[in-house]
């Protein structure tokens, strides 16, 4: 098969590599799709915590199953099927403990010691490999993984009804957030964005207020504060914005070395809670049903799709704040819009 590797931090390449057999417990999946997202790119650069060299990256994936191990029985050959990244132990403290996205050998396809998706195939433990209901799209699906972090999010968060939430970042996870707020009890949603197209993107999917800069707004605090940006700028902008006993959440990835200052008397203060999210945790099953229901508008949120080959132009767009959200498509032979 053919695949995406990255061979050291900044060097990627398309290799041939052997094709993938189930063990006895896995599941082959041809990779319909798989989307690109600022962790890859983290990881490209070598500004990932934990990745290894080196690695095929992709971990939003869509596909369908083409061969499974002796002893599967929930997935069968045929099956249209979203995978769950995440690869935990199971024995460490965490795990016992049922944090298993804070495992101590927490691993994840394309993004920490284990080859990912943008391949023409992917190898996985048939528990990762979920389902898909009738109806949905194969290629749309590759949201699934991204939804299922942002409920994680969503159950970190302390949740009342009829609050009022802020959140940084107008790409894919910011959205997504804005979109579930109201079905987490929001009684509204703002959207900062200084990216004209993403703040366009937002209202396409039903976002009523955007605007580039918080301090537009004629509001100045709300009860919850997301920041979905990884921006130490954004993030320093956003705490002081927090209601008196109130909540900020650090989603967005900021570098592994990257530090933002607050005033610690702020938060002793007013009784302000910073709460974070890792990955996904008891999600992914609800993603699968939360999409299939239509909880998020994604289609709006797509815009062009890749061939392998064109891996490295993707990552450019995606550092420009070009298009949309960006799909590789391992069997496809040309690039272009969706």
């Amino acid at each position: 098969m053919r695949a995406v590797v990255f061979e050291a931090p900044g060097k990627l390449s398309v290799q041939e590599m052997d094709d993938p057999a189930p063990g006895r417990t896995d599941v082959v999946v041809e990779v319909a799709g798989v989307g690109i997202c600022g962790t890859d790119i983290h990881v490209f650069e070598g500004d990932y915590a934990g990745a290894q060299y080196p690695l095929v990256p992709g971990h939003e994936v869509s596909g369908t199953v083409v061969a499974v191990g002796a002893e599967v029985t929930a997935i069968s050959v045929g099956d249209r099927v979203v995978v769950d990244p995440t690869l935990a132990c199971g024995q460490c403290e965490r795990c016992v403990n049922g944090s298993y996205n804070l495992c101590l050998n927490w691993n994840c396809f394309g993004v920490a010691r284990t080859n990912g998706a943008s391949a023409e195939y992917l190898v996985a433990p048939a528990p990762n490999a979920y389902r898909l209901p009738d109806g949905v799209d194969l290629f749309q699906a590759t949201m699934i993984e991204p939804l299922s972090c942002a409920i994680r999010a969503y159950d970190a968060l302390p949740r009342r009804l009829g609050e009022h939430y802020l959140i940084y970042g107008a790409g894919t996870m910011g959205l997504l957030l804005a979109q579930l707020a109201p079905r987490a009890g929001a009684a509204s949603v703002t959207v900062v964005d200084p990216n004209e197209g993403r703040r366009a993107l937002a209202r396409e999917v039903g976002i009523e207020t955007v605007v580039p800069s918080a301090a537009e707004l004629d509001r100045t605090s709300w009860d919850v504060v997301i920041d979905a940006t990884g921006v130490i700028a954004a993030i320093e902008d956003g705490l002081p914005r927090v209601k008196p006993g109130g909540t900020f959440q650090q989603f967005g990835v900021a570098p592994v070395d990257a530090a933002a200052k607050y005033l610690p008397i702020s938060i002793v203060r007013d009784e302000i809670s910073i709460v974070g999210s890792a990955a996904s945790r008891y999600t992914f099953s609800r993603a699968v049903e939360m999409f299939a229901a239509g909880a998020v508008m994604s289609e709006p949120m797509f815009s062009h799709s890749f061939a392998l080959d064109d891996y490295d132009e993707a990552m450019g767009m995606f550092r420009r704040g070009e298009g949309r959200k960006l799909q590789i498509r391992p069997h496809a032979s040309v690039s272009g819009p969706m």
